[in-house]
């Protein structure tokens, strides 16, 4: 049988590693087998009554038809609210695309925006799918290292020295996956100045626990900002996001909508009007445990050795320096998972730069974290 040519923008997509973790981690379950989960991006609360009640209204009242391409007025306008309320931008209902979850908005937006040879400049190390959607486009990833000792944020004299006529946009994300580290006014604002739009992923806005997190639209007007619903209210299967974009490009989005997804979920968007509107308190209490997780965790990845310049202050996650034990975060993952039944993210799976890191983590109770850290320890000890 002729085998079926691959589009060459598929065949240069890489595994999502810390997919490949779980999906091993999985299997040695089914074998019996207990692992501690460290290793997945995913809040361990369920996703609070106030949602739920309003899916299940939305089902009763009969709201599940297809919506307005760009979502419901409801939802659209309670965003913009939110963004006022906490940002004091100006946001109309007209420049927000909703979407099922922030990934289809990254593909829309990127493929509306990119060719061929175009550059996006981002962070080594950064979340491990941006590259992906960019060379989905035939664009080219260009990695700008970042340190340890500056939070793994940019400098904008070294992103200076990389623009050029052929970079299309510079991609920040804040709190930052995989580091938890928060971007500066001071970088925002110079990296505005360069003249090329900011792609600002927003989605762990919210899950903050020291500083406070800026929106890129209070800088500039030229960025598409991506946020959603998964991180922050626990709503990672209901996949809900949106894009927030300049006016000027919100026709092409609404027609690529229209014709790749016609439109999202009409009851995930009614939920994520009730999100928006009525799950504050729950939002205090999961973003209260998880900074005691985050404490906790911090001071035991240290006492094991780990290095931790400077301290996560946001999302749910800590980017450990390994290299005290290993240069092959890939290995030392697997066997931690093997040999010690505990799952973490390796740090190369989020760039080069990322090599001789583990992120760690605490979207999981503060017992399964204590036990998971015992069993580190103990794995540790076995390799002196």
């Amino acid at each position: 049988m002729n085998e079926y040519r691959i589009n060459p923008c598929c065949q240069s997509l890489s595994s999502f590693k810390v997919m490949d973790v779980l999906e091993r981690a999985c299997a040695l379950e089914k074998q019996g087998r207990d692992i501690v989960h460290l290793q997945i991006g995913e809040p361990d609360f369920d996703t609070p009554e106030c949602v739920k009640d309003a899916a299940c209204k939305a089902i009763r009242d009969g709201r599940c038809q297809y919506t307005h391409s760009l979502g419901i007025i409801e939802l659209r306008e309670a965003i913009c609210a939110n963004y006022h309320a906490k940002y004091g931008v100006e946001v109309h209902p007209d420049q927000v695309l909703v979407t099922a979850g922030t990934s289809p908005s990254m593909l829309m937006v990127f493929s509306l925006l990119l060719q061929p040879g175009d550059r996006v400049l981002l962070s080594d190390p950064s979340y491990a799918c941006y590259p992906n959607f960019i060379r989905f486009t035939g664009a080219v990833a260009d990695f700008v290292p970042v340190r340890e000792e500056d939070g793994f944020q940019f400098r904008v004299d070294q992103v200076k020295e990389r623009m050029g006529e052929d970079v299309r946009g510079i991609l920040v994300n804040s709190p930052s996956n995989p580091t938890g580290t928060l971007v500066s006014p001071e970088v925002y604002c110079g990296l505005a100045e360069l003249g090329v739009p900011l792609f600002s992923d927003e989605i762990y806005h919210g899950l903050v626990y020291e500083g406070e997190e800026r929106t890129a639209l209070e800088f500039t007007d030229n960025c598409f900002v991506f946020n959603g619903f998964s991180k922050l209210y626990a709503m990672t299967g209901w996949r809900l996001g949106y894009v927030i974009a300049p006016k000027g490009y919100m026709k092409r989005l609404q027609t690529m909508q229209q014709n790749f997804f016609l439109c999202t979920s009409s009851i995930a968007q009614w939920a994520g009007v009730a999100a928006l509107t009525q799950a504050g308190p729950d939002v205090e209490r999961m973003k209260a445990i998880y900074d005691q997780r985050r404490k906790h965790m911090i001071g035991r990845l240290r006492e094991l050795g780990f290095g931790i310049t400077v301290e996560p202050t946001g999302a749910f996650y800590v980017f450990a320096n390994a290299r005290k034990y290993t240069n092959d975060s890939m290995q030392f993952t697997f066997d931690l998972l093997e040999k010690a039944g505990v799952g973490v993210a390796p740090g190369v799976d989020f760039g080069p730069g990322g090599e001789g890191y583990i992120r760690f983590s605490y979207a999981n109770s503060i017992e399964k974290i204590e036990e998971g850290m015992r069993r580190l320890e103990k794995y540790l000890g076995g390799l002196k």
